[in-house]
């Protein structure tokens, strides 16, 4: 089948991707590190100590890239704020901080030349991993960049910029890139550079990879430029995601923006139970390798073989990608599309009585994610419901096993304003944490029962991210989704193996980010 989402197209068959035996394909690796904290970040230390706290989280990391380059790993991806931690103040991170020579201008490796520049522990440490165990290392880390208020009037006061900075390092040792993160997230020590940067580096194993971090999976810039834009089709992500269920649990969107995206995401989330931080994994569009611990103490190492996706490196005319699935499909219900009625405008409802505004007198409002949503109960073990929030519908066609937990189809259509400020467009099909209707949003982990369903939202953006959540954090992907129209796209899923906590249609509208909130 062909799978067109936010805006991209790839060929799938199959949902097990099996690499024909000449296919390119790599190693990667991802490791979610249980970061060693400063207990007082908000004090400012000196270099030296500042260098003993950050060497605890090193000593980690130059074990586990030994341990990942003896599992065959040809690049390694660490989280963000893994080797310093959080909190800080722009005082308090000032002995953390370390400049970073532009790559594009300056070819170094730290480890074989580790006195050409000052105050570059740090950065001599990860070259040296990279260099030792022969593979690209990506990590996160805090930099500083001079500047000069006379020429550029966004120099902060004090004279220089403070990043939060992701460095790449080749296999010998050498900075091949750096990125700064554009879209920061209530981080007082740093600055978002001056204008977003599209960072790249390009591999011998898997041609190009490109990166960004955390919070910016969210915006267009620079994520979707990168994909969409930029052709990149093979992401390095270091994360430190705070999970907030039901739609914005760091695997479930990870996997939901892989599989929408059709690309390769490789998301190293950093491991702080005490904030709600982990979830991490290695994500195709077909498959996934990933972890999610909220109760455990140590770190994780994810090791996975992934099929090369950038088609300039494996020669698209000489490799087609075809992907076989490892077994018979099973017998899929199909759902008949006749179920639905529409009215004059194409949008699917319950009944004609509903057609004018395709929302239902059993419609009840719950917070979820802070928002207002819209939500209508799903009644029975089978059932056609729709619910509606101005021009964005969603429609479901269901059939559950007959569990007593409460599930409720829900739409969200506006600008979210709390930590952080951008435009939803959201149909999510969700297990409710009790039978009280102002329940549906709040946050579980577990669900019982069995759902099989059709789900189908009409959107005015193209950037919709499909996302499927099962009880134990297991993510899963459709069986079937596509574009049925320009504005209406809909996902399919059977036989799920447990039970269903989260099926949504995650709008993204970037153009309406600026939108004032109305009163």
């Amino acid at each position: 089948m062909a799978l067109v989402l936010a805006g991209f197209v790839l060929s799938l068959s199959g949902l097990q991707l099996i690499l024909a035996a000449d296919y390119p394909s790599y190693v990667a690796a991802v490791y979610e590190h249980r970061v060693l904290l400063n207990p007082n970040p908000g004090l400012p230390l000196n270099r030296s100590s500042a260098l003993e706290h950050m060497k605890q989280n090193l000593r980690v990391f130059e074990e586990q890239t030994a341990l990942a380059a003896q599992q065959g790993a040809q690049i390694i991806v660490f989280p963000e704020d893994a080797i310093h931690g959080f909190n800080f103040t722009r005082a308090s991170i000032a002995g953390y901080l370390e400049a970073i020579p532009d790559p594009q201008k300056v070819t170094w490796s730290p480890c074989a030349d580790p006195y050409r520049f000052p105050d570059t522990e740090v950065l001599h440490s990860l070259s040296c991993m990279a260099y030792n165990n022969r593979l690209f290392l990506v990590a996160n880390m805090p930099s500083r960049q001079s500047c000069n208020q006379t020429t550029d009037p966004r120099c902060p006061a004090d004279g220089q910029y403070q990043f939060n900075t992701n460095v790449v390092f080749s296999d010998q040792g050498v900075i091949v890139a750096q990125y700064h993160k554009q879209n920061l997230y209530f981080e007082a020590a740093f600055d978002a550079p001056p204008e977003c940067e599209y960072a790249t580096f390009t591999t011998p194993f898997a041609g190009r990879f490109g990166m960004f971090t955390c919070f910016d999976i969210l915006f267009r810039d620079p994520a979707v430029t990168l994909v969409k834009e930029m052709g990149i089709r093979q992401i390095v992500y270091p994360t430190a995601w705070m999970n907030q269920l039901p739609l914005l649990a760091a695997v479930e969107f990870q996997r939901s923006f892989s599989y929408a995206t059709g690309i390769t995401l490789l998301a190293a989330n950093v491991r702080a139970a005490e904030n709600g931080m982990t979830g991490s994994g290695i994500f195709t569009p077909w498959d996934s390798l990933s972890h999610h611990d909220a109760k455990g103490d140590s770190g994780k190492l994810l090791v996975h073989r992934v099929p090369v996706l950038d088609l300039s490196f494996i020669g698209d005319d000489n490799h087609k990608l075809v992907y076989p699935s490892s077994k018979e499909p099973e017998k899929m219900h199909v759902w008949p599309t006749g179920s639905f009625k529409a009215n004059r405008d194409g949008k699917y409802c319950r009944k004609d009585s509903e057609c004018a505004e395709g929302t239902s007198s059993s419609t009840f409002n719950s917070i979820m994610m802070y928002d207002n949503f819209t939500l209508v109960p799903l009644q029975g073990t089978e059932g056609n419901i729709s619910v509606c929030s101005g021009s964005v519908c969603c429609h479901l066609l269901f059939r559950r096993s007959d569990m007593p937990e409460f599930y409720a189809l829900g739409v969200f259509n506006g600008l979210h304003v709390v930590n952080g400020v951008y435009y939803l467009e959201i149909c999510a099909l969700v297990r409710c944490t009790s039978e009280e209707q102002s329940s549906c949003g709040g946050e579980t982990e577990y669900a019982e029962t069995l759902v099989d369903f059709r789900l189908t939202g009409t959107f005015t953006t193209p950037h919709v991210y499909p996302g499927i959540l099962g009880s134990g954090m297991t993510v899963d992907i459709p069986d079937h989704s596509d574009w049925e129209s320009e504005n209406q796209l809909y996902m399919s899923r059977t036989g799920m193996s447990t039970g269903l906590v989260t099926a949504m249609l995650y709008g993204r509208n970037y153009e309406k980010d600026n939108v004032k909130k109305s009163a």
